[in-house]
């Protein structure tokens, strides 16, 4: 059964029947598809106009608010007699609790002005005063909570959340929390909390009673709940959609459809302007667009019909044209099987199928070339892998080895022995780069400055070399051992003819999406044969450049950078005997964590 199955999906004749009805249905398919996208927008619009003057107005008044309630808490804080209570802390017992019971008596007679669940007024030292603290039922070991040392350090006024899980008040509460000072002075008199709790906040968000599981919610800019109109049900949660989270942050308003829990909600927000929260409305799709549906049932019984109707047609067609065809698949199995050369299909037809027969024989010898150039390139990738690999030795054994050898040149006053020594391996750590590809373009302007100096030391000449990269370019992810062949050609084959006259510059900068590296020198230039086999084929040149130091560097850099990157990376060389020599290396700027891999692919 399954393999008749699978004979019937793979015919040309079922295909086509196939292709030609949805020739048919796609277009009735496409305009009900468009005219339902376009049902749901215009009331998506519609709604979302309606919902965005709503939380216009509701911000409006929720900022009114708030400003009021922040008068009344600066009424509380300039207050005469909570002012002198907190001048100075009482130094024992009986001014303690005479503290107490005139603050409290204060605060009865103040708090009631301010339109809130409950205020409370902290001593900015709450362990001298044990009273007072248990007579507003706080422990005096609040000031070591996070949230009391982050406000008594903060000059802004700043909001929490609390969840009391049990207790007198077991329900979610947001609690604004201001410092202040003496009003004559600077000096910290102490911190005044103000608790709201959704009694207070439905007020001014309540959802529609037209739209059934409609919620409003306050969302901070972190993405946390601090109000839900439904019971609650997700505050003290993140959001449930990081998408819409970071959608919010590109504008002050907007509306978009987002899906949560497999429901697909209009969500519209208003961002406040001078306060940490987000006004977000969710309406249930479905809410909106259930007449829709009775539309969608009605169209698909008319295409079944239209469907019958077609299908005489559709086979009546497809049976004239598939003969051929069938052929071709006939052979194209012997081809699967037998030698290509041999089997190349060919007709002498000038239509489409005459075409299809000519372009599989096409196709067959194009095969046969592609085959041999992916071997080619998988021979050359080996190639330059394994000159890397070559020069690999143990890193710890040869780490080992120099420190010991820099230890006894020290202690034997050659300071110049250790220094070259110590040059060597961070040139060496910085080559083996701990086995991985990818780099950094700093650790490759460290290692070629380390490999100066060691050419310096051991010639007994100044290298002189002027280096130059923007700073955001430096920690960028480079490919290693490219800038170090190149600096190398150019002392051996241009500065070292003559030391006081010959000048190397290194520049680095950011082009667009590509790092772009000028590596120049006034040398004599480059020799047009060695160029000349840059553009050759690996099974061609290979021999040649055994022969030549400069050609070895150019060639494995240049090869590297077109495995890689391909050919439009590779390197521009520009020299003469009077100008000197300027190669311009262009490098992808890669993506954090992108693998070479995937760069090739």
């Amino acid at each position: 059964m399954r393999k008749i199955s699978l004979r019937l999906a793979s015919s040309f004749r079922n295909r086509m029947i196939f292709i030609f009805l949805l020739i048919i249905i796609v277009p009735f398919l496409l305009f009900a598809y468009y005219s339902h996208i376009k049902s749901i927008e215009g009331i998506s619009d519609a709604n979302a106009k309606m919902t965005m003057s709503y939380l216009q107005q509701a911000k409006k008044n929720f900022e009114i608010y708030l400003n009021n309630l922040n008068e009344q808490v600066n009424e509380v804080i300039g207050n005469k007699s909570v002012q002198d209570l907190l001048y100075k802390e009482p130094i024992d017992n009986s001014e303690e609790e005479s503290f107490a019971v005139n603050m409290l008596t204060t605060l009865i007679h103040t708090t009631p002005v301010i339109d809130a669940f409950r205020v409370k007024v902290y001593p900015i030292n709450p362990t001298k005063y044990p009273s007072y603290m248990r007579s507003i039922d706080e422990s005096v070991r609040i000031g070591d909570q996070y949230w009391f040392q982050r406000s008594r350090a903060t000059v802004e006024p700043i909001w929490y959340l609390t969840m009391p899980k049990q207790g007198r008040y077991a329900k979610p509460l947001l609690t604004y929390v201001k410092r202040f000072s003496g009003i004559y002075d600077s000096k910290l008199r102490g911190l005044i909390a103000t608790d709201l709790s959704d009694d207070f906040l439905v007020r001014y968000f309540s959802p529609s009673d037209q739209l059934k599981d409609q919620k409003l919610l306050l969302v901070n800019e972190k993405g946390i709940v601090h109000y839900d109109s439904a019971v609650n049900e997700w505050t003290g949660q993140p959001f449930p959609s990081d998408s819409f989270i970071s959608y919010m942050k590109t504008s002050d308003a907007g509306s978009k459809s987002i899906t949560i829990s497999g429901h697909t909600y209009l969500a519209t927000y208003v961002t406040m302007a001078n306060h940490p929260w987000t006004i977000v409305s969710l309406t249930p799709l479905k809410e909106l667009t259930g007449t829709i549906d009775e539309i969608n049932k009605v169209l698909i019984i008319f295409l079944i019909v239209y469907l019958i109707c077609c299908i005489s047609v559709v086979i009546y067609l497809t049976v004239i044209y598939t003969q051929p065809i069938a052929h071709l698949v006939r052979l194209m199995r012997r081809l699967e099987s037998d030698n290509l050369q041999y089997l190349s299909p060919w007709s002498s037809r000038n239509d489409e199928v005459g075409w299809l027969y000519r372009g599989v024989g096409s196709m067959v010898q194009r095969i046969d070339g592609l085959i041999k150039d992916a071997a080619r390139s998988e021979r050359n990738k080996k190639a330059l892998e394994f000159q890397v690999l070559s020069h690999q030795i143990n890193p710890h054994f040869l780490y080992n080895t120099l420190e010991s050898i820099r230890w006894k040149a020290e202690n034997h006053g050659r300071s110049d022995i250790s220094e070259m020594v110590s040059a060597l391996g961070n040139l060496l750590r910085l080559s083996l780069n701990q086995g991985k590809e990818i780099t950094t373009l700093r650790r490759e302007f460290d290692q070629v400055k380390a490999y100066v100096a060691i050419e310096q030391a051991r010639m007994g000449e100044t290298v002189r070399i002027l280096y130059s990269c923007d700073d955001a370019t430096l920690d960028l992810p480079f490919l290693r051992l490219l800038l170090q062949p190149l600096v190398e050609n150019a002392i051996q084959h241009s500065v070292r003819d003559n030391f006081d006259k010959g000048k190397i510059m290194i520049a680095a900068r950011q082009e667009d999406d590509d790092i772009v590296i000028d590596i120049a020198d006034n040398g004599k230039g480059i020799p047009q044969h060695v160029l000349d086999q840059l553009e050759l084929e690996e099974e061609q040149a290979s021999g040649k450049f055994s022969q030549s130091r400069r050609g070895v560097g150019l060639r494995n850099v240049n090869d590297r950078l077109k495995l890689y990157f391909g050919e439009a990376y590779k390197l521009k060389i520009v020299t003469g005997p009077e100008i000197g020599t300027r190669i311009t290396l262009r490098h992808p700027v890669l993506k954090e964590g992108q693998e070479l891999d995937s760069i090739q692919q």
